[in-house]
Protein backbone atom coordinates (compact mmCIF):
# COMPACT_ATOMS: atom_id res chain seq x y z
CA UNK A 1 0.00 0.00 0.00
CA UNK A 2 1.41 3.39 -0.99
CA UNK A 3 2.13 6.02 1.66
CA UNK A 4 -0.40 8.42 0.08
CA UNK A 5 -3.09 5.77 0.30
CA UNK A 6 -2.16 5.07 3.92
CA UNK A 7 -2.35 8.75 4.82
CA UNK A 8 -5.73 9.01 3.13
CA UNK A 9 -7.01 6.09 5.18
CA UNK A 10 -5.60 7.55 8.41
CA UNK A 11 -7.41 10.82 7.70
CA UNK A 12 -10.63 9.01 6.85
CA UNK A 13 -10.43 6.95 10.05
CA UNK A 14 -10.43 10.20 12.02
CA UNK A 15 -13.85 11.04 10.57
CA UNK A 16 -15.42 7.65 11.32
CA UNK A 17 -17.59 7.64 14.43
CA UNK A 18 -16.98 3.89 14.84
CA UNK A 19 -13.18 4.28 15.17
CA UNK A 20 -11.35 5.01 18.45
CA UNK A 21 -7.65 5.93 18.42
CA UNK A 22 -6.48 6.79 21.93
CA UNK A 23 -2.82 7.59 22.59
CA UNK A 24 -0.75 5.30 24.78
CA UNK A 25 -0.64 8.03 27.46
CA UNK A 26 -4.41 8.45 27.37
CA UNK A 27 -4.84 4.73 28.05
CA UNK A 28 -2.12 4.27 30.66
CA UNK A 29 -3.11 7.39 32.58
CA UNK A 30 -6.78 6.29 32.71
CA UNK A 31 -8.09 9.13 30.55
CA UNK A 32 -9.81 6.96 27.92
CA UNK A 33 -13.50 7.74 28.45
CA UNK A 34 -15.09 4.61 26.88
CA UNK A 35 -13.30 2.27 29.33
CA UNK A 36 -15.99 0.61 31.43
CA UNK A 37 -18.71 2.42 29.49
CA UNK A 38 -18.50 0.99 25.96
CA UNK A 39 -22.10 -0.18 25.97
CA UNK A 40 -23.59 3.10 27.12
CA UNK A 41 -21.28 5.57 25.34
CA UNK A 42 -21.12 3.95 21.90
CA UNK A 43 -23.47 0.99 21.46
CA UNK A 44 -26.36 2.42 23.50
CA UNK A 45 -27.51 -1.02 24.66
CA UNK A 46 -26.71 -3.67 27.26
CA UNK A 47 -25.81 -6.47 24.85
CA UNK A 48 -22.75 -8.75 25.25
CA UNK A 49 -19.41 -7.20 24.30
CA UNK A 50 -17.12 -9.24 22.02
CA UNK A 51 -13.56 -8.33 20.98
CA UNK A 52 -11.56 -9.48 17.97
CA UNK A 53 -7.84 -9.07 18.70
CA UNK A 54 -5.48 -8.41 15.79
CA UNK A 55 -8.52 -7.89 13.57
CA UNK A 56 -6.58 -6.98 10.40
CA UNK A 57 -8.99 -5.68 7.79
CA UNK A 58 -11.91 -6.19 10.17
CA UNK A 59 -13.68 -8.75 7.99
CA UNK A 60 -14.39 -11.13 10.84
CA UNK A 61 -15.65 -8.39 13.19
CA UNK A 62 -18.00 -7.04 10.53
CA UNK A 63 -19.27 -10.51 9.58
CA UNK A 64 -19.90 -11.42 13.24
CA UNK A 65 -21.73 -8.11 13.79
CA UNK A 66 -24.01 -8.84 10.84
CA UNK A 67 -24.61 -12.42 11.95
CA UNK A 68 -25.26 -11.53 15.61
CA UNK A 69 -27.11 -8.17 15.78
CA UNK A 70 -27.78 -8.71 19.50
CA UNK A 71 -24.07 -8.58 20.37
CA UNK A 72 -21.58 -5.70 20.23
CA UNK A 73 -18.24 -6.21 18.45
CA UNK A 74 -14.97 -4.29 18.63
CA UNK A 75 -12.10 -5.10 16.27
CA UNK A 76 -8.69 -4.19 17.70
CA UNK A 77 -5.46 -3.69 15.76
CA UNK A 78 -2.48 -1.34 15.89
CA UNK A 79 -2.62 -0.81 12.11
CA UNK A 80 -5.38 1.67 11.40
CA UNK A 81 -4.82 1.69 7.64
CA UNK A 82 -5.61 -2.02 7.72
CA UNK A 83 -8.90 -1.96 9.65
CA UNK A 84 -10.01 1.10 7.66
CA UNK A 85 -11.79 -1.32 5.32
CA UNK A 86 -13.89 -2.85 8.10
CA UNK A 87 -14.66 0.53 9.65
CA UNK A 88 -15.70 1.96 6.27
CA UNK A 89 -17.96 -1.04 5.65
CA UNK A 90 -19.54 -0.51 9.07
CA UNK A 91 -20.29 3.11 8.16
CA UNK A 92 -21.46 2.45 4.61
CA UNK A 93 -23.72 -0.45 5.56
CA UNK A 94 -24.89 1.26 8.76
CA UNK A 95 -23.91 -1.61 11.04
CA UNK A 96 -24.53 -0.17 14.53
CA UNK A 97 -22.96 -2.98 16.56
CA UNK A 98 -19.37 -2.87 15.31
CA UNK A 99 -16.52 -0.51 16.25
CA UNK A 100 -12.73 -0.47 15.85
CA UNK A 101 -10.00 0.41 18.35
CA UNK A 102 -6.46 1.25 17.31
CA UNK A 103 -4.09 0.15 20.05
CA UNK A 104 -1.55 -2.49 21.01
CA UNK A 105 -2.97 -5.70 22.45
CA UNK A 106 -0.70 -5.37 25.53
CA UNK A 107 -2.69 -2.26 26.48
CA UNK A 108 -6.03 -4.01 26.32
CA UNK A 109 -6.64 -3.91 30.08
CA UNK A 110 -6.29 -0.11 29.90
CA UNK A 111 -9.01 0.12 27.24
CA UNK A 112 -11.59 -2.07 28.99
CA UNK A 113 -12.66 -2.31 32.62
CA UNK A 114 -12.47 -5.46 34.71
CA UNK A 115 -15.14 -7.98 33.66
CA UNK A 116 -16.47 -5.68 30.92
CA UNK A 117 -15.98 -8.17 28.08
CA UNK A 118 -18.04 -11.31 27.39
CA UNK A 119 -15.97 -12.98 24.68
CA UNK A 120 -12.68 -12.68 22.78
CA UNK A 121 -11.80 -13.87 19.27
CA UNK A 122 -8.20 -14.27 18.11
CA UNK A 123 -8.22 -14.98 14.38
CA UNK A 124 -5.11 -16.03 12.45
CA UNK A 125 -2.50 -14.34 14.67
CA UNK A 126 1.19 -14.37 13.79
CA UNK A 127 2.35 -17.62 15.49
CA UNK A 128 5.73 -16.05 16.38
CA UNK A 129 7.42 -19.44 16.00
CA UNK A 130 10.93 -18.43 17.12
CA UNK A 131 11.50 -18.95 20.85
CA UNK A 132 12.69 -15.38 21.36
CA UNK A 133 9.30 -14.22 20.01
CA UNK A 134 7.33 -16.14 22.66
CA UNK A 135 6.48 -12.91 24.48
CA UNK A 136 4.62 -11.74 21.37
CA UNK A 137 2.41 -14.83 21.02
CA UNK A 138 -1.16 -13.74 21.64
CA UNK A 139 -1.98 -16.76 23.81
CA UNK A 140 1.08 -16.64 26.08
CA UNK A 141 0.59 -16.57 29.85
CA UNK A 142 1.02 -12.79 30.09
CA UNK A 143 -1.64 -12.07 27.48
CA UNK A 144 -4.02 -14.62 29.04
CA UNK A 145 -3.68 -12.80 32.38
CA UNK A 146 -4.67 -9.53 30.66
CA UNK A 147 -7.64 -11.18 28.98
CA UNK A 148 -8.78 -12.72 32.26
CA UNK A 149 -8.78 -9.26 33.85
CA UNK A 150 -11.28 -7.81 31.36
CA UNK A 151 -13.37 -10.94 30.79
CA UNK A 152 -16.48 -11.73 32.82
CA UNK A 153 -16.24 -14.74 35.10
CA UNK A 154 -17.86 -16.99 32.49
CA UNK A 155 -16.17 -15.26 29.53
CA UNK A 156 -14.62 -17.33 26.76
CA UNK A 157 -11.74 -17.01 24.30
CA UNK A 158 -11.77 -18.36 20.73
CA UNK A 159 -8.56 -19.06 18.79
CA UNK A 160 -8.86 -19.76 15.06
CA UNK A 161 -5.59 -20.32 13.21
CA UNK A 162 -3.99 -22.07 10.25
CA UNK A 163 -0.86 -22.64 12.36
CA UNK A 164 -0.55 -26.15 13.82
CA UNK A 165 2.30 -24.75 15.92
CA UNK A 166 0.09 -22.05 17.46
CA UNK A 167 -2.72 -24.56 18.02
CA UNK A 168 -0.40 -27.04 19.75
CA UNK A 169 1.41 -24.38 21.76
CA UNK A 170 -1.87 -22.94 23.04
CA UNK A 171 -3.40 -26.32 23.89
CA UNK A 172 -0.27 -27.32 25.81
CA UNK A 173 -0.20 -24.05 27.72
CA UNK A 174 -3.92 -24.24 28.57
CA UNK A 175 -3.72 -27.82 29.84
CA UNK A 176 -0.49 -27.14 31.74
CA UNK A 177 -1.92 -24.11 33.52
CA UNK A 178 -5.26 -25.76 34.35
CA UNK A 179 -7.43 -23.60 32.10
CA UNK A 180 -10.68 -25.08 30.79
CA UNK A 181 -10.65 -26.21 27.15
CA UNK A 182 -14.29 -26.25 26.01
CA UNK A 183 -13.66 -27.39 22.45
CA UNK A 184 -10.63 -28.15 20.29
CA UNK A 185 -10.49 -29.18 16.65
CA UNK A 186 -7.48 -29.70 14.34
CA UNK A 187 -9.50 -29.28 11.14
CA UNK A 188 -12.84 -27.48 11.53
CA UNK A 189 -13.85 -27.87 7.89
CA UNK A 190 -13.27 -31.63 7.77
CA UNK A 191 -14.79 -32.73 11.07
CA UNK A 192 -18.51 -32.73 11.80
CA UNK A 193 -19.89 -30.77 14.72
CA UNK A 194 -17.71 -27.67 14.29
CA UNK A 195 -19.39 -24.51 15.69
CA UNK A 196 -21.25 -22.63 12.97
CA UNK A 197 -19.71 -19.23 13.78
CA UNK A 198 -16.30 -20.81 13.11
CA UNK A 199 -17.08 -22.29 9.69
CA UNK A 200 -19.69 -19.86 8.33
CA UNK A 201 -17.34 -16.83 8.36
CA UNK A 202 -14.12 -16.77 6.36
CA UNK A 203 -11.56 -14.01 5.92
CA UNK A 204 -9.84 -13.39 2.60
CA UNK A 205 -6.65 -15.07 3.82
CA UNK A 206 -8.58 -17.99 5.27
CA UNK A 207 -10.15 -18.74 1.88
CA UNK A 208 -6.64 -18.70 0.42
CA UNK A 209 -5.41 -21.16 3.08
CA UNK A 210 -8.36 -23.44 2.31
CA UNK A 211 -7.59 -23.28 -1.41
CA UNK A 212 -4.11 -24.59 -0.51
CA UNK A 213 -5.72 -27.38 1.58
CA UNK A 214 -4.28 -25.97 4.81
CA UNK A 215 -6.29 -27.21 7.80
CA UNK A 216 -7.89 -24.52 9.95
CA UNK A 217 -7.72 -25.22 13.69
CA UNK A 218 -9.91 -23.90 16.49
CA UNK A 219 -9.90 -23.80 20.30
CA UNK A 220 -12.58 -22.41 22.61
CA UNK A 221 -11.52 -22.01 26.24
CA UNK A 222 -12.04 -20.35 29.60
CA UNK A 223 -9.19 -18.77 31.54
CA UNK A 224 -9.11 -19.97 35.15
Amino acid sequence: MGSKNKLKRFRENETFKNVFQPSREELVEGRFAPKGKWRETFFDNDNPLVLELGCGKGEYSVALAKKYPNKNFIGIDIKGARFWRGAKTGIEEQIPNVAFLRTQIELIDHAFAEQEVDEIWITFPDPQIKYKRTKHRMTNADFLARYKKILKADGVVNLKTDSEFMHGYTLGLLHGAGHEVLYANHNVYKQEGSPEEVTSIQTYYESQYLAQNKPITYIRFKIK
